[in-house]
């Protein structure tokens, strides 16, 4: 059995997820954007609160871990690890893109043979991806791209591909009329996409060190200059 928090701030969207062996007991998040730091632990009190539990019941704390806000990042990780270092239970951490593309399923039942093609937005005219087979597999790993004429444009002619997430208005210009691509302009990111994986990385004991854990910036991909 797992009693699992999950925990997401690699986007705008602050959540928090309170799960038991894969269901769902509690959610609270607020998608106002940059509310982090005000509502993160307020949202894991509450949570525990609903489903009358405490800190002490937990059995791990599964944070999303990027690519994605650099601020955001920092305090989900710095919360979960402080929590598992006082709690003395394992740290599990998720990809925030596979996390977003679990979501997606839920929300958009994508017709077999489509990849899903979540999207971050990094600024200048760049976006955090991967994609991703109906099954949550990696079809292409993630990677920080650069919006410009003619991406993707071989997956496309391939796969029918669903876009979504922040980064996706400046891709949608690109090929908004190609017959393979559709766009899903209502999703929101949660900690709900999470629970699957966290529930499967506690089976496994597939766990983080808590001492040198970092979260997946993705920077040098971004903001290094060529001299």
């Amino acid at each position: 059995m797992g009693l699992i928090i999950n925990i997401e701030t690699a986007t705008d969207v602050c959540s928090v997820v309170l799960a038991l062996d894969g269901q769902i007991l509690a959610k609270q998040e607020d998608k106002a954007g940059q509310s982090h730091a005000r509502f993160l632990t307020t949202f894991i009190g509450g949570c525990l609160k609903q489903a009358g539990l405490n800190l002490s019941d937990l059995d791990a704390i599964a944070v999303s871990k990027g690519p994605g806000s650099y601020t955001g990042l920092r305090i989900g990780v710095s919360v979960a690890k402080g929590l598992c270092y006082g709690l003395e239970i394992p740290l599990i951490s998720v990809n925030t893109l596979q996390s977003m593309a679990s979501n997606l399923i839920n929300l958009d039942h994508p017709k077999p043979g489509t990849w899903l093609c979540p999207m971050i937005d990094a600024r200048r005219m760049e976006v955090y991806t991967a994609f991703f087979n109906e099954k949550l597999e990696f079809e292409k790993s993630t990677s920080a791209e650069i919006i410009e004429t003619g991406i993707f444009e071989e997956i496309l002619n391939c796969h029918p591909v669903i876009f979504f997430g922040d980064g996706m208005p400046q891709t949608r210009k690109l090929f908004e009329n190609h017959i393979n691509a559709s766009f899903n302009t209502e999703f929101q990111p949660s900690a709900t996409g999470m629970v699957h994986f966290s529930e499967n990385a506690y089976k496994n004991s597939d766990f983080e060190d808590v001492a040198y854990f970092e979260p997946y910036y993705l920077k040098d991909f971004y903001t290094r200059k060529q001299p």
